[in-house]
């Protein structure tokens, strides 16, 4: 029968050993405040200032209606170029894009012989140049239609596309880069704060004093896990709140709670896999080359960074039986889009009957682990 006075104490003792840590404290704080922060405002999926040089040889209506398109926040003011000087400005970088308008453009538009118009672009910035090509097609398209619409003296197009945007009504980046952020951390924290509690017994020589008290090798496990998992679970709602809502700016559409006791099933795996890699660690840099091989590939792999069904089919299936990828889909369903119970259940489910097979998995280890340093 386990002694809840030990596990009490040890709890106890534990998170008097993270508060005295100043190290390790200041970098699980810096990881739930200014880390998902910088995440969250230094990444842009939006197209913002891209430079544009233009090469109007027509200098007609409409090229000139094309250019006052290209407007900020999206784009600079376009730079007027001579033909002579775009590819040197390339080679610069200089310019992202170049617009070349032909000549007799808009008259051959009028006539409706489909005339070309070339752009430029200079992919070294990869995902700018992949937005602002789409976005420079879509406005060289929605001003020639509206020009031609003009002079055919057309009131309507025969198809009307109304975009609604669900759940992220203004495209904020931050929203999604800042929930990704604070997802990774958990798992990564989770796993380094059980595993560097281990470790930093082993170094410091207190393991020793623990296996000569009379306690189980069963509570002191519990007693990491639960501070530990504390420490993180209490750390991440602050970041919601804190972070996330006032800082950055975000709505949280779902239940805080419903998400809190989602996080708490994960930290049941998150620490338990945590404490494992501190019984085959010898010291911190070892169990960081551990944690290299084995959080970042299911954080990588987790749906968070690159979406599920844009990985090979094996793959996705592969991925199921990582937790970090049910906790990154139940935790952005109800951050995100307002999902309940009803919704996540399934990923609830998933995340505790894996859990719960890691921590049986994870005691037996650490029972093996403590009977060896006894012996």
């Amino acid at each position: 029968m386990l002694d809840f006075r030990n596990i009490a104490a040890l709890f106890v003792k534990e998170l008097i050993g993270i508060r005295r840590d100043t190290v390790l404290m200041g970098f699980v704080i810096y990881a739930f405040t200014l880390a998902i922060y910088m995440q969250a405002t230094g990444i842009t999926h939006e197209l913002n200032r891209a430079t544009v040089g233009v090469v109007d040889q027509d200098v007609s209506q409409l090229s000139s209606a094309i250019l006052d398109a290209l407007r900020p926040p999206q784009f600079q003011a376009p730079v007027s170029l001579s033909p002579g000087e775009v590819d040197r400005l390339m080679d610069q970088a200089r310019f992202t894009f170049v617009l070349d308008i032909p000549p007799n453009f808009e008259a051959d538009v009028l006539a409706g012989r489909s005339p070309s118009v070339q752009l430029l672009i200079d992919a070294t910035a990869l995902m700018q140049a992949g937005i602002g090509a789409g976005h420079i097609q879509s406005v060289v398209n929605q001003e020639v239609s509206r020009f031609v619409t003009r002079t055919e003296k057309t009131t309507s197009l025969p198809v009307a596309i109304e975009v609604r945007m669900a759940f992220n009504q203004t495209l904020t980046t931050a929203w999604f880069t800042g929930t990704s952020g604070l997802i990774n951390n958990v798992t990564m924290l989770a796993v380094l704060l059980a595993g560097a509690a281990l470790v930093r017994e082993r170094e410091h020589g207190t393991l020793e004093h623990l296996l000569v008290m009379p306690v189980r090798a069963t509570e002191i496990m519990l007693s990491k896990l639960l501070a530990n998992g504390l420490v993180t679970l209490v750390l991440t709602l602050l970041s919601v709140v804190f972070v996330l809502d006032l800082w950055i700016g975000m709505r949280i559409s779902g239940s805080l709670w419903l998400f809190a006791a989602g996080v708490l099933l994960y930290l049941f795996f998150a620490t338990s896999f945590g404490l494992f890699l501190g019984t085959i660690s010898r010291s911190m840099p070892q169990m960081a080359l551990l944690f290299i091989l084995t959080v970042l590939p299911m954080t990588i792999l987790s749906g968070g960074m690159t979406p599920l069904e844009s990985m090979p089919d094996w793959l996705q299936i592969g991925v199921q039986v990582s937790p970090t990828t049910h906790f990154v889909s139940f935790a952005q369903a109800i951050l995100f889009r307002g999902a309940g119970f009803a919704v996540v259940w399934p990923q609830f489910l998933a995340t505790a009957v894996i859990g719960l097979f890691f921590f049986l998995f994870s005691m037996a280890r650490f029972r093996s682990f403590i009977a060896a340093q006894q012996g």
